[in-house]
């Protein structure tokens, strides 16, 4: 039930969703005064969630800081966090990523750099339906074709949240007493929930945020005042983040 209602939950943490129905509201009320505070709410919601400049300060302030390659010691294994990719997208000789690669792409270069021993990816599918392959095996397949040996990434198929994936990869290192440290790799805006929620189950681990969807500061004009749809995604992305760690602290998750 939890997982159904966190997709519901999804679609209505969408600004436009709240323009559009304030704009639908303006167009069927009687009452003029109603018409006019509705059709004013949506344009002014509309200006603030597509401002670049705004939507990029929030993001600086949500995200945590980068962790420099140099600086990252050695670790038994990199736990990498699924929710990037297409599962149910032809052809299926190849991986869809729908956002942050990087999550993969970084956790292979510290591999290849020697900073992690192994790779653990942690997630089977967020879809309500069957999928051609998990997630966990789509990142692994990019592994397997950066030359990351089989034998070291190993997986949890199971999960569907960031919940799961804390408890399935307890299990699954309950599996492998020789993995001691680890290193939780994940989207920076996702970074708070997912440290929340292996710390509740028990892990002791460092982290390690990657995928940033902010750029520095600028004060040019395009910057500052020209609307972006890129901003309206982004608000859309951040909400629905708060909403899922506000959730998972009152339910006790993180």
């Amino acid at each position: 039930m939890f997982f159904v209602l966190s997709k519901i939950l999804q679609y209505l943490a969408m600004p436009l969703l709240w323009i559009v129905a304030l704009l639908l509201f303006s167009l069927i009320s009687k009452k003029q005064p109603r018409k006019r505070k509705s059709l004013l709410a949506a344009v002014l919601l509309l200006l603030f969630f597509t401002n670049p400049f705004i939507s990029n300060e929030v993001w600086l302030a949500w995200e945590p800081e980068a962790v420099l390659m140099k600086e990252v010691p050695k670790y038994d294994a990199g736990i990498v966090l699924t929710g990037v990719t297409e599962v149910n997208k032809a052809p299926y000789d190849r991986v869809h990523y729908s956002e942050g690669p990087e999550r993969i792409l970084e956790a292979i270069q510290l591999y290849k750099l020697g900073k992690i021993k192994k790779i653990i990816i942690s997630g089977g599918s967020g879809a309500l339906k069957d999928v051609a392959r998990t997630e966990a095996e789509n990142l692994q397949l990019t592994a397997l074709l950066a030359a990351v040996p089989q034998k070291d990434i190993l997986l949890d198929e199971q999960s569907r949240n960031t919940r799961e994936n804390a408890l399935k990869t307890k299990e699954l290192l309950t599996k492998h007493p020789e993995i001691k440290s680890l290193l939780l790799i994940t989207s920076a805006f996702h970074m708070r929930r997912a440290k929340g929620c292996f710390e509740q189950v028990g892990l002791n681990f460092d982290t390690f945020p990657v995928d940033f969807r902010t750029h520095n500061r600028s004060f040019y004009l395009d910057d500052l005042f020209i609307p972006s749809t890129e901003a309206l995604s982004k608000w859309t992305n951040l909400i629905h983040e708060w909403l899922g760690y506000i959730v998972y602290k009152v339910l006790g998750y993180s």
